[in-house]
């Protein structure tokens, strides 16, 4: 074999592995859009089989034990996987253009699991009877979706869940440096994500105890991935990011911050 042949060679597999990572980001990236559209059926309670308040149920103690366990795997898989330094372990054995991608994946799968092996406590906390206002905070919760969805798109949605990457890694490109940017809902709180999925969780016409405890246990996750966030948001922007806090309040928009 010639030198140029071994080299023809090398560049067809590196073709061939760059390829092979798109499809894996694409793959990972149809999990979990199937697994957000499920989260709204499953926390609305509409359209899906399985929701917050169907499935198998079981003695109260082995439910709120089932439920808090499947909640904590997400969030520790969540959080720690999210970490600057279990990024940089974790890329010593994962390539860095299929990170966030493997992230991605194995956090929508932890919620797959969730929704799965979620068990309903079906006693009713409150319950609206008037139709018409029952609807109105059913289109709340649409709304806490909505901003969800848009607020990725505001900042980068595919660099978030991994598509960037690999389509750049594909195309021979480097990722470009990070930039600090506030757009729209970014003006208003440091998290719009998290705000609207707190709205999601919270607006409900029928709020049992499955699901109090689902919106209360995922809030308390969301304040704490907040501060973890904003650390390594300030390690990366610096004083940017340190006047930005000091301008525009973390998660209810009338609030300034301390």
């Amino acid at each position: 074999m010639t030198h140029t042949q071994a080299i023809g060679q090398d560049v067809r597999r590196s073709l061939v592995g760059r390829f092979v990572a798109f499809l894996y980001g694409l793959a990972a990236y149809a999990v979990f859009f199937a697994s957000f559209l499920y989260a709204i059926g499953f926390v609305s309670g509409l359209v899906v089989p399985k929701t917050i308040d169907t499935g198998s149920v079981v003695p109260i103690t082995k439910a709120l034990i089932v439920n808090i366990l499947l909640m904590s795997l997400f969030a520790v898989q969540h959080s720690v996987m999210a970490r600057r330094q279990f990024k940089e372990w974790w890329t010593q054995y994962v390539p860095k253009s299929v990170e966030r991608s493997t992230y991605v994946l194995f956090a929508s799968l932890a919620l797959v699991l969730l929704f799965w092996q979620w068990r309903p406590i079906l006693t009713v906390v409150w319950q609206v009877a008037n139709p018409q206002i029952a609807m109105a905070i059913i289109g709340i919760s649409f709304v806490g979706w909505l901003v969800v969805l848009t607020s990725t798109f505001l900042i980068n949605h595919f660099e978030l869940f991994g598509l960037h990457q690999v389509a750049n890694n594909l195309a021979g490109r480097p990722m470009p440096a990070p930039r600090f940017r506030t757009p729209l809902f970014y003006k208003l709180v440091r998290h719009p994500i998290y705000l609207g999925f707190i709205v999601a969780f919270w607006a409900a016409p029928t709020m049992t105890i499955g699901h109090l405890l689902f919106a209360a246990v995922t809030t308390a996750y969301i304040v704490v991935g907040a501060l973890l966030e904003e650390h390594d948001l300030i390690e990366m922007f610096g004083d940017d990011y340190r006047h930005y806090r000091q301008r525009v309040s973390m998660l209810v928009p009338w609030r300034k911050s301390a």
